[in-house]
């Protein structure tokens, strides 16, 4: 016959184990509660950022086109020549990453350009086109200045 030491003791872990599972219950719904709200906020949140850039983006397009809208009226139509832009380039002794930034463009960018794997865009040309009227000190007073704002 089992001692009442012994029974006492399995019948109070038995009361604990239905307490503790009953606590565990309430915190699991609580926790199944708060995730489905963060999925919610992380949703809610990618979909503001896709907004944010959409909107970004069409700004910057609508921009972007009266640029090349303005350019295309006010100019006239302008030649690319991979040789002379780098002849161009070396004249005025400037890196291609230099001379990118200038353009607005990286200087792999411009190595590109150079090799006739690329061509500028159109809204890239008028800069192209004022960096032709520069001379060499003018070009690297500008090119240092814009190097020292990075």
């Amino acid at each position: 016959m089992p001692n009442i030491a012994s029974i006492l003791k399995a019948e109070i872990s038995r009361v604990a184990r239905k307490e503790v599972r009953a606590e565990i219950e309430t915190l699991k719904k609580a926790s199944v509660h708060h995730r489905a709200l963060i999925a919610g906020l992380r949703r809610q949140v990618n979909a503001l950022e896709k907004e944010l850039r959409n909107v970004a983006s069409s700004a910057g397009k609508r921009a972007v086109v009266s640029d090349v809208d303005e350019a295309a009226e006010a100019g006239p139509k302008r030649r690319f020549s991979p040789a002379r832009l780098a002849s161009h380039r070396s004249k005025l002794g400037l890196s291609a990453a230099s001379y990118g930034k200038l353009v607005g463009v990286s200087g792999q960018t411009i190595y590109h350009w150079e090799s006739g794997k690329a061509k500028p865009r159109a809204r890239q040309m008028p800069a192209i086109a004022a960096m032709r009227k520069l001379s060499k000190s003018q070009a690297r007073e500008i090119a240092s200045r814009v190097m020292a704002k990075l």
